[in-house]
């Protein structure tokens, strides 16, 4: 009942996505955005049989559970076998697509010898932001609790409730003894119960709850739209939903990957095909935002959520989603969300939130910025649309700008002062901040500050992105001002791009390559080995990969970052969850190896991802390095992008 941010599953649609365990408990409900603060604290459900106490179906001594997506589809089934009275329930999860109701369908089969008399109860505690105060009505099949913004009505289609209770069921729960006193009530939790009836020896009986959430508003429009839903008729919907899943991941095999032949292959396959019926999950779908993965942790007691949208993660997947065939999405994520939350001075922030607001941040990184200029041209790359790079050449110019502004307050004058003879090996020095305009950015990882080859790489490759821009467009930049002085500007900011990429690279060979250790290394201050050392390679092109610094720097990587399984670090020392090994590291040596054509070690780092995979074969985002299987966030979206993106590289398209 504790840790509800460490799903193992997820389902939705455009507006509505909720997570569950592994044990079938419905964890989150996000809606109407992705990024929605939580209606619920848990959502509990049991059943009574013959003189029993609640067993609860996900929690109990005596169950056994098995758990499968219908296959190709975002529909989840968990099968509970309580075997001490021999009673299997098939619960099946999904949400309409072109409604956003969560249904609930649960089949009870008797698979013992005797009469099982069967009551199934819900036990639901809804959270609210308004001063905890939330209420509950009993309505006809079910319960509507409702906060002062809005109602989270559990109902039953074809069945009435028997009984129920408002206020502290949480003490009488558990012996079935819940009591008619209100049928409404200021409480954050109600318990609610049906009669499922005698269910006989190799017979089935079934029951559907129906979970919508609304607006609060008049009460009767409430109900007269529990009333529209309960007319629904909900097994032709969930044969429409698994159709429209199936049909999607037809539509989005952009690697046109074939039935696999071999055991293998089939885990790529189904890691491949998890990948497209993620994505539109983790989609804003009126802005193109991306959030990096559906987790909330309210007390902080592992990390600091993840559903929001950082634009450097949404870049990595709309390139992934290019190269699936969501053109039109990853294209919004540009016109409409990047447009709509870059700042006056041409940056972006860390973190939003999908609507475009600002989400709570405790820093800034150079990399947000520099990843949205290089995700423009990446984008054009699939797509060929000049029309696009001219909806958003402006915003990049103005991007560039920034970064440039950054490149001249940091990395010009550690050069001025190199050239004079000045020893400046401390440029990142924290006691330096008071001499520079634009503040030292944290590292990729959101964990240091300092000025680091990973965040410097961005830049370049987003510079080279924008001199790409220019030459695609031509003459017609000038079409914006229909001058020739908007053409010599253009000519003029080449220049001092190019510029700036020399000294970015004398930047980095000065200060960032470690004559001791005969490697690169993240920043002079600590001087950690990184795997994001690698993105100076690829995708960012900073150095070939066959330069002999960078092939000295991915030996000293296997040798300070490899752990025993075969996995990658982040960085020397990393404490965080244990200093568990990442997908995202290991995906980024495959890209590398693939890059200088050691297949046989790309297929080793590669393999370790593809073994690790959860069962719904979901990548997280890192492997606990003992048990090899997806620890903390699961389902990330940037770990899927990057897996995406090697696969179209591993199969040479």
């Amino acid at each position: 009942m504790d840790n509800k941010y460490l799903n193992e599953a997820i389902i939705g649609n455009k507006k509505m996505i909720a997570t569950f365990t592994a044990k079938g408990e419905l964890q989150r409900v996000y809606f109407p955005s992705k990024d929605n603060r939580q209606y619920i604290n848990y959502f509990h459900t049991g059943v009574k049989i013959n003189e029993s106490d609640l067993i609860y179906l996900h929690d109990d001594i005596n169950n056994i559970y098995k758990q499968y997506y219908d296959t190709d589809t975002n529909i989840l089934n968990t099968e509970i076998t309580n075997t001490y009275f021999n009673l299997k329930i098939v619960q099946t999860d999904f949400v309409l697509i072109k409604e956003n109701i969560l249904l609930k369908k649960y089949t009870f089969l008797n698979e013992s010898k005797i009469d099982l008399n069967t009551q199934f109860y819900i036990h639901s505690e809804l959270l609210s932001d308004t001063n905890n105060f939330v209420g509950c009505k009993i309505i006809d099949g079910g319960m509507m609790q409702y906060a002062h913004d809005f109602t989270f009505s559990t109902f039953s289609k074809g069945k009435d409730i028997i009984k129920h209770q408002i206020n502290g069921s949480i003490n009488n729960i558990k012996r079935t003894e819940i009591y008619d006193k209100d049928y409404i009530g200021m409480s954050k939790d109600t318990s609610i119960a049906y009669e499922i009836g005698t269910i006989k020896p190799g017979e089935k009986k079934e029951l559907e709850i129906a979970i919508l959430i609304d607006e609060n508003k008049n009460v009767s429009d409430i109900e007269d739209e529990i009333e529209r839903v309960k007319r629904i008729d909900f097994d032709k919907e969930y044969m429409n939903t698994k159709a429209y899943w199936r049909k999607y991941v037809k539509q989005h095999n952009g690697l046109k990957i074939k039935e696999p032949e071999n055991s293998y292959d089939e885990r790529i396959y189904e890691i491949y095909k998890r990948s497209i019926l993620l994505f539109p999950l983790l989609t804003n779908a009126d802005t193109g935002a991306i959030i990096a993965s559906p987790e909330i942790d309210e007390n902080f007691t592992k990390c600091g959520r993840y559903a929001y949208c950082w634009p450097r993660d949404a870049v990595f997947m709309t390139k992934a989603m290019d190269i699936l065939k969501m053109n039109k999405e990853t294209e919004k994520f540009y016109k409409v969300f990047c447009q709509r939350t870059q700042s006056k001075n041409g940056m972006w922030e860390q973190r939003f939130y999908t609507d475009g607001k600002l989400a709570p941040c405790w820093g800034y990184q150079i990399d947000e910025t520099a990843s949205v200029v290089f995700g423009v041209y990446e984008h054009y790359k699939y797509t060929n649309s000049e029309k696009f790079l001219k909806e958003n050449l402006q915003m990049c110019e103005k991007a560039t700008d920034f970064l440039k502004r950054y490149v001249e307050d940091w990395v010009e004058p550690a050069f001025k002062d190199y050239r004079q003879g000045i020893d400046n090996s401390q440029i990142d020095s924290k006691d330096n901040l008071q001499a520079h305009k634009y503040h030292v950015s944290y590292d990729l990882w959101e964990m240091c500050e300092g000025v680091h080859l990973y965040s410097l790489a961005s830049i370049y490759s987003a510079f080279t992105s924008m001199l790409k821009i220019y030459d695609v467009l031509g003459k017609d930049v000038s079409d914006f001002e229909n001058n020739r002085l908007k053409q010599e500007k253009v000519e003029k900011s080449k220049k001092e791009i190019e510029k700036l990429q020399l000294e970015i690279k004398k930047y980095i060979n000065k200060y960032l390559y470690d004559e001791e250790k005969k490697s690169y290394v993240r920043n002079s201050e600590d001087k950690k080995m990184d795997i994001s050392i690698v993105g100076a390679v690829t995708p960012f092109e900073v150095f070939k990969p066959k330069e002999k610094k960078v092939q000295n720097t991915i030996e000293r990587i296997n040798l300070s970052l490899r752990t025993y399984t075969g996995g990658y670090q982040r960085f020397e020392n990393d404490n965080y969850m244990n200093g568990n090994p990442w997908p995202i590291a290991n995906l980024w040596m495959t890209l590398y190896y693939l890059e200088t054509g050691e297949k046989k070690k790309a297929k080793e780092t590669f393999d370790f991802v593809i073994k690790t995979a959860g069962k719904h074969y979901f990548l997280g985002e890192q492997v606990n390095n003992e048990t090899l299987k997806p620890n903390w966030v699961i389902g990330l979206g940037w770990s899927h992008a990057m897996f995406i993106i090697v696969l179209e590289k591993y199969m040479g398209k």
